[in-house]
């Protein structure tokens, strides 16, 4: 009777890793074997991460909204760990629930700023090494408000909407052997959906309860969902 064999291990990053649906992402994807590139703004979280788990895995504070940085960070981790075969854009952030013309242009810039010119940062500087090597999945986190609208998260919804644009011109740019999908994660009890939904957020899945099902949903994407617009299935 063969043994069964055990998965390789895959690369993978993800953004916005100190919380919510990327904390927990990263500790499922380290769980089923795989070694994980982290990164996230809150510097407390990521020294703690990288303390939990030694090398190869790696957490580093950056703001993938300033692009220097992430370049920087993006040549480290190419020249140092390698070329990511899953490439996962899960940092956002989203304004305080307000009317449109109620928002700040400050608040408006900086959910901008993180949830669509972060997403592009990391892309321009990790996507060309996955272009020569020929392989790898890039998922962009979009949302039910990517594809859909509710009142006084005018910003976000934009920000998501942009998303699935932008994911699905990537797509038709990659070459044979890659895939670029937009995902809606679905609706989960984050810190992020509190602030919309208040207490009727504890009615949903914890990000940890998410993470078992979208693991290896995420694993799962190739070649075949290049373009498409894809919902995790919970």
């Amino acid at each position: 009777m063969k043994t069964p064999t055990k998965p390789l291990a895959r690369l993978i990053v993800v953004t916005g890793a100190s919380r919510g649906l990327g904390q927990a992402l990263v500790e499922e994807f380290i769980r089923l074997g795989h070694i994980v590139v982290g990164c996230a703004r809150n510097k407390n979280t990521m020294d703690a991460m990288a303390q939990q788990f030694s090398p190869p895995h790696d957490f580093s504070v950056v703001d993938v909204a300033d692009e220097p940085v992430v370049a920087k960070w993006a040549e480290r981790v190419l020249a140092e760990i390698g070329v990511p075969s899953l490439l996962i854009n899960n940092a956002a952030t989203i304004n305080e629930n307000a009317k449109l013309w109620e928002i700040s242009p400050e608040e408006f810039s900086n959910v901008i700023d993180v949830n669509v010119k972060g997403v592009f940062h990391v892309i321009r500087h990790l996507a060309p090494a996955m272009i020569e090597r020929g392989a790898g999945v890039i998922v962009n986190f979009s949302s039910g408000w990517g594809r859909a609208v509710s009142p006084e998260v005018a910003p976000y919804c934009a920000s998501k909407w942009a998303i699935e644009g932008m994911t699905r011109a990537l797509a038709e740019e990659l070459p044979p052997g890659m895939a670029a999908t937009p995902v809606n994660p679905g609706i989960i009890n984050t810190s992020m959906l509190q602030s919309c939904f208040g207490p009727g957020a504890a009615s949903y899945p914890t990000a940890y309860e998410w993470a078992r099902k979208a693991a290896p949903f995420l694993l799962s994407l190739g070649e075949h969902d290049n373009g498409e617009p894809t919902t995790v299935p919970l």
